[in-house]
């Protein structure tokens, strides 16, 4: 039997959104044991947060530093680290703990910053220990399945992307109550940009996922709608992929009535896929010549080896929690180098397809910023 990985987190303290998503992962496949942390930079809020995750208080840490330093030194130091802070403190603690070649697991986007994406970047690539993301959604099983699809040729030579992430929470001016509102619309801690980098991080990398198609331009119209929002809130992104094809993506935190309603179709000339992940145990197969087909976790056509990963009996829904803990099941199985880990290296997100996000982030703002022009992606560093 395998021993579970000791894990510690930086930020995520109690009463945050992020850290329990993170936690809840943690737990699910029962391969990671909380040990350490530096949940708080307030220090009343640090002891409060380990005394109720059962961490003991001499490996809850009142900085990063001193925790990379103080867990890399014990015989029983953590294997892994998870990263739940806001965007402007991803890079230094990654930073920290790759330098003790401990492994670690952040949140995305991978920066607020280009200068800091650049650091970080060359840290891991330095580093003996392993670096990814939490883009869950491409851990959902039907979107691997939909993956697989599009490698096997069978929709064809992909034409059209169309994909949306839409919510309304920041319909009004929520920054001023809402701590998650707060630091996401703060260009400080989140960034050049407000609803492209939180949310259209995610649906950019679902789409590369998915088609296998790197973006190399765009033209980006960024928008802010409330009054006294420093950040973009809505967005309008047309996209041309390095495999020919086209698309355009529809991102928004101001849409009234949707919650987080992301969809996704890929287009090829022998086929079609659809995606929504207020429903994602399904997808529609639509080819030419034959009837549409549902994708279903059940389905005949549904990868054995995706099926064996399923903690459910389909019928039976998974979701959001259960895609985020299938990145931290699998980054488990890559660090124990199990059987499978050479082919989880290809699909865990990874520092290459953070960085991509990142310079296609920049590559947004700055095509808004100029009227909307087509900008290439590759030219941000």
């Amino acid at each position: 039997m395998k021993k579970r990985l000791k894990i510690g987190m930086i930020g995520g303290g109690i009463g945050g959104l992020v850290g329990n998503w993170h936690r809840y992962a943690i737990r699910l496949d029962d391969k990671y044991e909380l040990v350490a942390g530096c949940f708080s930079s307030n220090i009343e809020n640090g002891i409060n947060s380990a005394n109720e995750l059962g961490v003991d208080l001499d490996r809850n840490y009142p900085d990063f530093k001193t925790m990379a330093q103080k867990e890399s030194q014990r015989d029983d130091g953590i294997d892994v680290v998870s990263i739940v802070t806001p965007n402007h403190l991803h890079a230094s603690p990654s930073i920290e703990f790759l330098s003790k070649n401990i492994n670690v697991i952040c949140d995305k986007p991978l920066t607020a910053s280009m200068k800091d994406a650049n650091d970080l970047y060359n840290a891991v690539k330095k580093s003996k220990a392993f670096f990814f993301l939490t883009h869950n959604y491409s851990a959902y099983p039907v979107v691997r399945e939909m993956r697989k699809i599009v490698q096997e040729g069978q929709i064809g030579k992909i034409r059209l992307i169309r994909g949306g992430y839409l919510q309304g929470w920041l319909g009004s001016k929520e920054e001023e109550t809402n701590k998650q509102a707060e630091w996401r619309t703060d260009p400080e801690r989140s960034g050049v940009a407000g609803c492209v980098g939180d949310i259209g991080s995610h649906l950019m990398h679902l789409a590369e996922f998915v088609s296998g198609a790197k973006v190399k331009e765009v033209a980006a119209d960024l928008s802010t709608f409330v009054e006294g929002r420093k950040l973009d809130d809505n967005a309008s992104i047309l996209i041309r992929m390095n495999n020919g094809s086209r698309g355009n993506l529809s991102v928004s935190q101001i849409a009234t009535g949707d919650e987080n309603n992301i969809t996704l179709s890929i287009y090829g000339e022998d086929g079609a896929l659809h995606w929504q992940q207020e429903n994602p145990n399904y997808a529609k197969f639509s080819k030419k010549g034959e009837l549409d087909r549902i994708i279903t976790r059940g389905s005949a056509i549904f990868d054995q080896q995706a099926q064996s990963k399923l903690r459910i009996p389909p019928g039976h829904p998974e979701a959001f929690i259960e895609a985020f803990a299938q990145i931290y099941s699998d980054v488990a199985d890559i660090i124990q180098g199990s059987e499978q880990a050479n082919d989880l290296l290809k699909i865990v997100p990874n520092i290459d397809d953070g960085f991509h996000i990142m310079k296609f982030i920049k590559a947004c703002v700055d095509s808004s910023n100029n009227n909307s022009i087509w900008t290439e992606v590759s030219k941000n560093n």
